[in-house]
């Protein structure tokens, strides 16, 4: 069996000169909607699903079945996340994230989609960010829906919990990091304040959940009105993102896609640039957004 490339070997492969001069091409004409994907956060520090490092190669992720319907589940869920946003919260915006930006900036590139939940294309200076997946930064209360800041969260949970702090190397890209189940008892949960019991959720789309619908067609208008849809470090195996592809196509509007390995959408694809985003977006800045 052929082992899996580490990440030092994905970073290592370089753009094809011949599509990286298309995809500028393509930036150069300006109204560009960006979807963006787990691909893009990895130089971050946080994982991808499916890549070559994906977390899903070495954990099944959370379901919003389980989470809804197994207290259990919910409160390992929890456990694990709480220590696993100690790395989310201190990741940074690498320079994929700031070449996404610096391209807006020069008015190249308009609205951002994003499938991810770590709210780097803001802190990387983006702007008119549709988060696809909800946020991270964010709670929702299942039982009154009060939605509440996840730094007052934290501080309850660290008041809850003063000894509960197990190290951790890595965390999935929902969040939580890996845990044995002998931890677990010890970790205690808080509830809403707001209703005073309501069991918590963090605002984000979990595997098995439906986007909203005024998300989903908030993003639709925006693949319809943009001149080319570029794909931004996401394997397009599930149909939240694969969908808009779907529509670009349809309509006749370009589709580019920049990503390591194979995705699901590359048959509809007009450019496709096999290569680290790390490598590719700040040489399309360069290019296309030269310093003002």
């Amino acid at each position: 069996m052929t082992a899996a490339p580490t990440a030092d070997a994905v970073r290592d492969v370089a753009p094809d000169p011949a599509a990286l001069d298309d995809l500028a091409a393509l930036l150069a004409d300006g109204d560009v909607v960006t979807l963006s994907g787990a691909g893009l956060s990895t130089d971050s520090g946080i994982p991808d699903y499916r890549g070559a490092t994906g977390s899903l190669r070495r954990h099944t992720p959370m379901t919003y079945q389980t989470f809804l319907r197994d207290p259990r589940g919910r409160h390992r869920y929890w456990a694990r996340s709480f220590v696993g946003w100690r790395q989310i919260r201190g990741a940074r915006p690498n320079p994929g994230h700031r070449a996404v930006a610096e391209l807006q900036a020069a008015g190249l590139v308009g609205a951002v989609i994003t499938q991810n939940v770590d709210g780097l294309h803001q802190a990387g200076g983006a702007r008119d960010v549709v988060e696809l997946h909800g946020g991270l930064d964010r709670t929702v209360c299942l039982a009154c829906g009060d939605v509440a800041g996840r730094a007052e969260l934290d501080e309850r949970l660290r008041a809850a919990n003063p000894t509960f702090g197990p190290r951790v190397d890595e965390v999935n890209p929902d969040g939580d990091a890996e845990l044995p189940d002998e931890l677990l008892d010890g970790f205690v949960m808080v509830d809403c304040l707001a209703c005073g019991g309501g069991p918590l959720k963090p605002d984000v789309v979990f595997f098995g959940e439906t986007v909203p619908r005024d998300r989903v067609d908030r993003c639709f208008d925006l693949v319809d009105g943009a001149g080319s849809l570029l794909v931004l470090g996401s394997s397009l195996t599930v149909m939240s993102g694969y969908r808009f592809v779907l529509r670009a196509a349809k309509l006749g509007i370009p589709v580019a896609i920049v990503n390591v390995g194979p995705t699901r959408g590359d048959a509809k694809a007009d450019i496709r640039v096999d290569a680290p985003l790390g490598a590719v977006l700040p040489e399309l800045a360069r290019r296309c957004a030269p310093a003002r």
